[in-house]
């Protein structure tokens, strides 16, 4: 059992840090080569990442900014999920709304900010909004497109069976359609954490978030600009590849959609 786990571990886990051990190898000798104060070399922001955790800005600013990403985050979610399946239930509404959705998904993060503030004030609300707004259109478009692509054979089988009208829906077609739905869910979680990181960089309001910390405005030093940007990606990338990857690698592989090598 120990020794199955070891090798689990290291054949999810190794190719990634593998690669991490590879970037900060490229930036180490870039930042020899270059010798510039712009590129400062690894250890050095180290050593920022450290004062940032001793002096509290670091933390303070990371459970500030997960704060307002969990509030933004579940309502882009149960209102997108509940929009697309709306949108997929009813024809009209489809033809009608989707293009909306559509404008909403290609529309940039940061053309939002303006009429956050105007319409909020510089306070958290606009910048809630601003990450609400960058996700749910995905999440809508994802859980439409994820039930559209449910074989209607799985719909004609529920039938036969006795399934009708909502209860068609709760057991046969929104399980069918779990995988594209959780594709949607990691798609949104993408949106709603760069959408949050620009509300927080622009609206002066949102201080103490990462985002904030990545203002030049403030008069930090790059090691602790690159610092402040290396825990934005770490949660990013945590949060994707230990959450929603391994909650995708469950769904697929329970539906037999996963090869296990």
């Amino acid at each position: 059992m120990r020794v199955s786990r070891a090798r689990w571990l290291a054949e999810e886990l190794g190719p990634p840090l593998a690669g991490v051990v590879g970037l900060i190898a490229i930036w180490a000798i870039v930042a020899a080569v270059t010798d510039s104060a712009a590129i400062p070399s690894p250890s050095v922001v180290w050593s920022a990442f450290l004062d940032g955790i001793r002096d509290g800005s670091l933390p303070d600013a990371a459970i500030k900014t997960l704060i307002r990403l969990a509030f933004s985050f579940v309502v882009a979610v149960v209102s997108g999920t509940a929009l697309g399946l709306a949108l997929a239930l009813n024809g009209f509404a489809r033809r009608a709304i989707r293009p909306i959705v559509v404008a909403l998904q290609i529309t940039p993060f940061v053309a939002w900010v303006p009429l956050a503030v105007i319409w909020f004030g510089a306070t958290e609300r606009a910048v809630v909004f601003v990450a609400i707004v960058g996700s749910f259109p995905s999440m809508a478009l994802a859980t439409l497109q994820a039930i559209r692509q449910v074989p209607p054979l799985y719909e004609r089988a529920g039938r036969t069976l006795g399934a009708r009208g909502w209860s068609l829906y709760r057991k046969v077609i929104v399980p069918a359609a779990l995988p594209g739905v959780m594709a949607g869910l990691q798609q949104a979680w993408g949106f709603a954490w760069k959408a949050l990181m620009a509300g927080e960089l622009i609206v002066a309001a949102a201080h103490a978030g990462l985002g904030h910390l990545l203002d030049p405005r403030r008069g930090a030093s790059v090691p602790t600009l690159f610092a402040a940007l290396a825990v934005i990606v770490v949660i990013g990338v945590a949060v994707d590849y230990l959450l929603f990857g391994q909650l995708d690698r469950r769904i697929r592989r329970r539906r037999g959609l996963l090869v296990e090598t």
